[in-house]
């Protein structure tokens, strides 16, 4: 059993650092695999062709690892990756929206990736506690945030909750957020990896969530196989159910969401519920786009993403 006490002491420690450290945490049990997982981290961020800082903030609910790039002056945009993922998939995608805006990758602590959990599970509002105490860090105002999958359900609670400082967002593909799953057996690809980590059930998963899967980076590829192999992220899947159409009906933002026509997780029949329910949504389904569409079709998320940040300023 790990020492979670000694876990303790060294997240106190290594708080104000500037450099990140390999410490112990729930999702990696021995600091040898994660040493392997960061290097494929930091490998993967080489991807990224603009400059970038890394830093480490404190909430009540471990450290929050972040990506900053961008102007200082620019309006804040906040990327919430999906599962596994981590903040280093935005490679494709991070110069256009970096352009006019301050933006902030936050890795979420009980998935691989460098911030640290100090508790074994996160519920909904606790996870919104943690986004939160970022926010607050950095003096956010007029918030816009991009969710994928995972990430894009948890913009939308964000967005839910009251008194909150968010004003727009755009949901790629967001699981579970309308409806359920689309294609069980596909998805079922990822759960498959994560029980028997190999070559032949990433090549299978990829294949699964990406229409273009040749297209993905070898360095990301591999990054996110290591995450499965060495790491033990904890599912969300039981915290995340389906919005009611009363909390969509509240959501008085503009929210844009994005799926592809070959996305395995979201149809285009979610559009019915979307525009029934949020009176400022554009919808749009992408072509040859997958699970992976930002990545898949990084140009044309771009274009738009951009595009929808810009309106009516």
């Amino acid at each position: 059993m790990r020492n979670f006490n000694f876990l303790s002491l060294i997240l106190f420690l290594v708080l104000g650092c500037s450099g990140f450290k390999i410490v112990p945490d729930y999702v990696f049990d021995s600091l040898n695999k994660k040493e392997l997982y960061v290097k494929s981290y930091d490998a993967t961020l080489k991807l990224w062709d603009i400059p970038f800082e890394e830093t480490d903030v404190s909430t009540n609910y471990g450290v929050a690892h972040i990506i900053i790039s961008g102007p200082r002056t620019g309006e804040p945009l906040v990327l919430l990756h999906g599962t596994d993922a981590s903040s280093t998939m935005w490679y494709p995608n991070i110069k256009e929206f970096s352009k006019k805006n301050r933006v902030y990758a936050i890795d979420f602590p009980l998935e691989a990736g460098k911030s640290i959990s100090n508790c074994i599970k996160l519920n909904n509002k606790q996870a919104a506690v943690f986004y939160n105490a970022i926010f607050n860090h950095f003096k956010m105002e007029n918030i816009n945030l991009v969710g994928v999958s995972r990430g894009g359900w948890m913009a939308t609670y964000l967005a839910l909750q009251p008194n909150n400082l968010i004003k727009k967002i755009i949901l790629l593909s967001p699981a579970q957020t309308f409806g359920g799953v689309k294609n069980l057996g596909k998805v079922l690809t990822g759960i498959n990896l994560k029980m028997f980590p190999s070559t032949k059930s990433t090549n299978k998963f990829f294949n699964a969530f990406s229409f273009y899967p040749d297209s993905i980076s070898p360095i990301f590829k591999n990054q996110l196989f290591l995450a499965y192999k060495y790491g033990n992220s904890k599912p969300r899947i039981l915290n995340m159910l389906p919005f009611s159409k009363k909390d969509l009906k509240s959501l008085k933002i503009p929210v844009m969401v994005l799926i592809g026509d070959h996305d395995i997780v979201n149809s285009e029949n979610i559009f019915v519920k979307v525009h029934a329910c949020i009176p400022n949504a554009e919808t749009a389904v992408i072509k040859n786009a997958g699970h992976f569409m930002s990545i898949d079709q990084s140009e044309i998320i771009n274009k738009k993403v951009v595009e929808f940040l810009n309106k009516n300023e």
